[in-house]
């Protein structure tokens, strides 16, 4: 039984001794139609289009990225690895279009480090019955062909003639088909940029090299020390010294935030405790980037957002600051990673207890970071906690696309749910619910948050901002990861808030009209890293007082 099914992978009496311009051209164009349906599918929905010059176009369009598409696939699959290379070049296509048409992403270089850094619960998170699907019709069954077509036998300089002839012929046609439609395909490129991001594998090789590229140039330069001139503010009484929470919210956007002017109640908390004048929401923030591998790092660098994109030099962060000026910091990790942030300083990973009480499938929910907290604190040196303490939680918060499980089911103000990760499946408003469930309960947490540090007995503040923002199915597109030029506002307007104790009001010495003056004002990530070296007093050169949001009204 089994020799007569390895017989079935065998190629055919009529699918041996093909040409091998042939071969190739057939998985060229399975790979530009196919391959492509999301590109192709953008393109018919532009406005541009809505002429039978404008489809003309499109067949040149499309016939000239079959021919470059052939060309692509005689320089890179060679006889020796023909089989396995041609079915890489399959599943490299139809991930990416899966990924594009499901969630109306594009791909680049930041999209792969953030798919090379998934852990295993978010990449259980994607996983669906419609992937599966996808990759059976659009990788198993051209895969199959191509794997049992058997090109004719060459030999020595036959078989260099025949791939060097393809790729000479196919670039010769490439160009004068390119010349044909240069004047259409120029003005969609230049009107539509995220088209650039479409055409696939070239789009997934290209991001591939490029995210290599500047990773190998990072190792290659040595950690840059910054901040060695810091030191704190002097305290006298050391059980005064000033505990800062620094709370990283995950995926959180403003736009669903009732303190933002949301109509759904998804911020009682926060509201209850701005309302008693101990809370403060800026409702005008930019993120740094629009998913957590640029964000995070950004938000914890000295470099601004610009600085940071063109530098690949590898720096210390503002941990290592507050460290160096001799303050006790304490990162607690809830998501997938602090992205280099927390090398150095001390870390709790809590997304990996196994609480029942606040964990659930393999993950946790936020409140683990409260769990035994005080002991935490506690363990942490005694002299420098006389100087200064922060604690750093990186959230769970509202990572997608399974939003329902980041909220447990006690708090699940907003039914039904959506509970499918094929978001455009989803019902609307049951997308909304599942999403806004976790935004109320990340109210909820920095209510709590705030609760814990009532009980402190030293002067105690609480700075809250989200990495990112997140996409809902606005104009087709869903998640976030969107190149920060061309990203939605959803993606990059983020909430931030500030909680300050009455003990801290009187340590800094703030002024509340002039703070809440501070609030309608445009701010970003840019002003974290100065913001938080101003509420810890820390004295560097490094420091912006232009950039720091309080600066103004401490006195």
């Amino acid at each position: 039984m089994s020799l007569k099914w390895l017989n079935r992978l065998r190629p055919s009496t009529a699918m041996q001794g093909r040409h091998p311009w042939l071969v190739s051209a057939g998985l060229a164009l399975v790979l530009s139609t196919l391959g492509n349906a999301p590109f192709w599918w953008a393109l018919t929905q532009l406005p541009e289009v809505n002429s039978l010059r404008a489809y003309a176009g499109l067949i040149g369009i499309w016939a000239a990225l079959t021919m470059l598409m052939w060309v692509f696939v005689n320089v890179v699959v060679w006889p020796w690895w023909r089989k396995p290379g041609g079915v890489l070049l399959l599943v490299m296509s139809m991930t990416a279009s899966y990924f594009m048409a499901m969630y109306g992403v594009v791909i680049d270089p930041t999209m792969v480090a953030n798919a090379t850094q998934t852990n295993t619960a978010e990449v259980r998170d994607l996983l669906s019955l419609t992937l599966l699907l996808t990759l059976v019709l659009g990788v198993g069954v051209p895969g199959l062909w191509w794997w049992r077509l058997q090109p004719g036998v060459c030999v020595g300089w036959q078989r260099w003639s025949h791939q060097l002839g393809a790729v000479l012929v196919g670039s010769a046609l490439t160009a004068v088909l390119l010349l044909l439609v240069f004047q259409d395909l120029a003005s969609l490129m230049r009107n539509h940029t995220s088209l650039r991001y479409m055409l696939n594998p070239f789009n997934t090789v290209y991001a591939v090299g490029r995210l290599a590229k500047t990773e190998q140039a990072q190792r290659q330069q040595p950690l840059q020390s910054i901040g060695d001139d810091a030191s704190a503010r002097p305290i006298a009484d050391k059980a005064a010294a000033p505990l800062l929470l620094l709370v990283v919210g995950e995926t959180a956007r403003a736009a669903n935030f009732g303190i933002a002017g949301y109509q759904r109640p998804t911020t009682p908390q926060m509201q209850a405790l701005q309302t008693q004048g101990d809370l403060y929401f800026f409702s005008q923030v930019q993120s740094c980037g629009t998913n957590t591998q640029i964000s995070v790092p950004c938000m914890f660098s000295h470099l601004d957002r610009q600085a940071k994109a063109d530098s690949t030099a590898n720096y210390e962060s503002l941990l290592d600051v507050l460290h160096k000026a001799g303050w006790a910091v304490l990162w607690l990790e809830n998501q997938s990673g602090c992205k280099g942030v927390c090398d150095r300083v001390a870390t709790v990973n809590t997304s990996e207890l196994k609480e029942p009480k606040f964990c659930s499938a393999g993950e946790c929910w936020d409140e683990i970071m409260l769990d035994g907290l005080s002991e935490r604190v506690a363990a942490l040196s005694a002299e420098r906690r006389a100087i200064g303490t922060v604690v750093v939680m990186h959230q769970m918060g509202s990572h997608g696309p399974a939003y329902y499980k980041r909220s447990p089911p006690s708090h699940k103000a907003f039914l039904p749910e959506c509970t499918d990760n094929a978001l455009p499946s989803c019902d609307a408003q049951a997308l909304r619910n599942a999403y806004d469930n976790s935004i109320a309960y990340t109210d909820y947490f920095l209510g709590q948050a705030v609760g814990w540090l009532k009980t402190q007995p030293q002067p105690t503040a609480m700075w809250y901002v989200s990495d990112h923002g997140e996409s809902l199915g606005e104009n087709g597109i869903y998640l976030h990861g969107m190149p920060y030029k061309m990203a939605p506002k959803e993606q990059t307007h983020v909430p931030m808030a500030l909680w300050v104790s009455p003990a801290m009001r009187q340590h800094w010495a703030v002024d509340d009209a002039c703070l809440r003056t501070q609030q309608a004002k445009p701010w970003s990530h840019d002003n974290w890293f100065h913001t938080v070296l101003g509420s810890a007093d820390v004295k560097t050169g490094l420091y912006q007082a232009e950039m720091d949001i309080t600066r103004a009204c401490r006195r």
